[in-house]
């Protein structure tokens, strides 16, 4: 038989006058906490000295609500009591259970309302819900419908009741050696000799450790730390700004036209705040009207600087990229950002209201398009994506734009966001003269494909056990270069 812990032990010569006890119990007599003596006995248990049973016990309790009504009876119930020949509705509604027990009254058929007058049923009363209030049955469909209210709710207690069978028992006959255990030998002990006469612990090479979960962060945020620290390897500063933007950073500046189908209010998020407009918002507003100083002709029409200061949660981070170009027209720039960001859209497996995006821009004198197809598929290998291939797209503010795609067994191209060079509508107005390389990529989308998730809002989820079991990445992982 395994060598027996000083705390099985224990444990053993406690069941040996007790016979059977509850953990609780057990845990006072031991001078140990509960889960400590469940623990115990099943380490008694595999050694086959005792027999742990798990007793769940349920029960039906009123919750808060359903204990005013237990003291004050139920909304319909004090209603019902009111109702006399002649009631009239506007005298019920003065009552403070109106507004829940009149629903619940005529939901169950209790009355009827005749013009302004309320009258009960024949051989109608709430008595059945009030003894399930008071007196709830499992199972009973009274019981059931309260619970769903909210009124009563079910409880759960586990219990553990450990007894010592026949074999532990006869090991307790046969004398247990009690005497205090030592794990770890001390210079003292050792240099007396007493150890050789003391009680050592023993132990089982072959047994496996407890489980112990180091703290680490959340697997998405751990990808956006990566993400974050190849771009910083790449040269680039990290740029932020404030969730909440004006109509003109994020739309106008970015020459989107003020009746573009993105503005309105089924994609985008407004506020009742308004901001007033930069200095030299007059240029913008020109570039939109007649393309102001460059061979644009615009988008013609009135442009409404009114429409432009309302405020937004932004739908893209590249607001923040115009204004970071705004502040900084001279040449090199090389700047990106990881932000959420918000559009209006239902929840499901692959869409949800708020989301990551991943902005990057790139300005300088010689930078040309093959420049930002190089950026990106250094970034995308990086990330552990070893193809990557590029198709045309159409953007209202980058021109020549551009998809870039990569290669996921089982999935095939996966198209990843949209990149381009700045038209001269959106820099123009700045004083932005170098070309500008620009892109905006969905980071939710590559967790997906590199942590194998198939449902968007698990990224969103705070499951401990994923959390634990998900590995930590190290720097030279996914593809990345050491």
């Amino acid at each position: 038989m395994a060598e027996l812990t000083l705390n099985e032990k224990r444990l053993l010569a406690a069941l040996a006058k007790e016979k059977k006890a509850d953990a609780e119990h057990l845990a006072s007599l031991l001078d140990a906490t509960p889960e400590a003596v469940v623990q115990w006995a099943h380490l008694a248990e595999d050694k086959g000295l005792a027999k742990v049973e798990r007793i769940v016990e349920k029960q039906i309790l009123p919750t808060e609500e359903g204990e005013q009504y237990r003291k004050f009876n139920l909304p319909e119930t004090q209603l019902f009591a009111l109702i006399r020949p002649g009631t009239q509705l506007a005298d019920l509604q003065k009552h403070p259970a109106f507004k829940i027990g009149f629903g619940q009254l005529r939901k169950k058929g209790l009355i009827r309302v005749e013009g302004s007058a309320v009258l009960k049923n024949e051989n109608m009363s709430t008595a059945a819900e009030e003894s399930a209030l008071r007196n709830p049955v499992s199972g009973e469909s009274h019981t059931k419908k309260l619970i769903k209210r909210g009124i009563l709710a079910e409880s759960e207690t586990v219990r553990y009741a450990i007894s010592i069978i026949p074999e532990g028992l006869a090991l307790v006959h046969q004398g247990l050696d009690l005497r205090e255990e030592i794990g770890t030998l001390t210079r003292d002990q050792i240099l007396s000799g007493s150890w050789k006469t003391a009680s050592l612990r023993r132990y089982d090479v072959k047994k496996l450790p407890k489980t112990v979960y180091p703290g680490k962060s959340h697997p998405y945020q751990r990808l956006i730390d990566e993400m974050r620290q190849i771009l910083l390897e790449m040269g680039f500063t990290e740029m932020h700004g404030e969730i909440v933007q004006s109509a003109f950073w994020n739309f106008d500046a970015l020459f989107q036209p003020q009746d573009h189908p993105a503005r309105e209010m089924q994609d985008t998020f407004y506020l009742k705040e308004e901001v007033s407009l930069p200095d030299g918002w007059e240029c913008l507003r020109d570039m939109h009207e007649h393309g102001g100083n460059t061979s644009s002709t615009g988008w013609g029409g009135k442009w409404n600087p009114g429409k432009a200061k309302q405020c937004v949660l932004r739908t893209h981070t590249t607001s923040l990229s115009i204004q970071y170009l705004a502040a900084h027209p001279e040449p090199p720039v090389k700047a990106f950002c990881i932000g959420r960001v918000y559009r209006r859209e239902a929840i499901d497996p692959t869409h949800t209201p708020e989301f990551e995006q991943l902005e990057g821009i790139v300005m300088d004198k010689d930078v040309t398009f093959r420049h930002l197809l190089g950026f990106l598929k250094e970034f995308y290998q990086r990330m552990g994506f070893s193809d990557v291939r590029f198709r045309p797209g159409f953007f209202p503010y980058t021109e020549p734009s551009v998809e870039p795609e990569i290669w996921v067994d089982g999935l095939g191209w996966v198209e990843m966001g949209g990149a381009g060079v700045f038209r001269q509508e959106v820099t123009d107005p700045w004083g932005v003269e170098c070309p500008v390389l620009a892109w905006g990529l969905g980071v939710s989308r590559v967790a997906m494909l590199r942590l194998g998730l198939k449902d968007l809002r698990q990224l969103y989820q705070s499951d401990l056990e994923w959390i634990r079991n998900s590995p930590v990445h190290a720097p030279g992982a996914a593809g990345r270069k050491a």
